[in-house]
């Protein structure tokens, strides 16, 4: 019965990741990824259905790491407004996340070593098994962590599924929320207002860019002491 599950996960597993990228890339998402103008253009195209689709490419930006979730929300806010961009990435990113987490627990280490790379699965597994949920919260909160590879290891621990899930629910929107802010806002508030916000958010960028390795490299090594 065991063995059987394994199976059924693993068919699983090979349908999302291989049918899921090949549908985008048949589809030209990866072409589109580059501008903000080409993937509102590219969702835009699935209509009556591009709400359903545009779900889909969120849950698969999990499963497929690396998709950009903050571009393909704030695309979705342009097209459907803040609001229902928010949740259905909300939804979307959430779900990934314990689908995931759920695959490397139920297939195991070798599943793991498919999707991530060795340096960063020594770098983050020994602190995610010691630190668990308060270390999760930090790496969904802060944007320099690879945060959908960290859900993967995280299925290697001993961390209950529900205690993940709550953790997942309740961090990982608000990156997802300032981006479908901005999304949402782009037919509606003043240029000077938008160059503003453009300018902070390249700011932010620019810092987390700057400093995010040695802020992840200092809370790396207060977690191993």
């Amino acid at each position: 019965m065991k063995r059987h599950k394994w199976l059924l996960t693993l068919l699983l597993a090979v349908f999302l990741l291989g049918g899921g990228a090949f549908l985008l890339w048949q589809t030209g998402f990866f072409s589109s990824v580059g501008s903000l103008e080409e993937m509102r253009n590219y969702i835009e195209r699935f209509a009556p259905y591009s709400h359903l689709f545009f779900f889909l490419i969120q849950l698969l930006s999990v499963v497929i790491a690396p998709i950009p979730s903050n571009v393909t929300a704030l695309a979705g806010a342009v097209l459907f407004g803040m609001w229902p961009s928010f949740l259905m990435t909300w939804l979307a990113v959430a779900g990934g996340s314990v689908l995931v987490f759920w695959l490397a627990r139920v297939l195991g280490q070798r599943f793991v070593e498919r999707l991530v790379n060795q340096r960063v699965a020594d770098k983050y597994l020994e602190v995610i098994r010691r630190k668990r949920d308060i270390f999760l919260i930090l790496v969904f909160l802060f944007p320099f962590f690879p945060d959908d590879l960290i859900c993967i290891l995280a299925g290697l621990t001993d961390i209950p599924l529900h205690r993940f899930f709550l953790i997942v629910l309740l961090t990982r929107p608000w990156g997802l929320l300032v981006a479908c802010a901005l999304g949402g806002s782009v037919l509606t508030i003043p240029v000077w207002a938008m160059l503003l916000l453009g300018a902070a958010g390249v700011a932010v960028f620019a810092v987390c860019l700057k400093y995010g390795d040695r802020w992840e490299a200092a809370l790396l090594e207060r977690f191993k002491r």
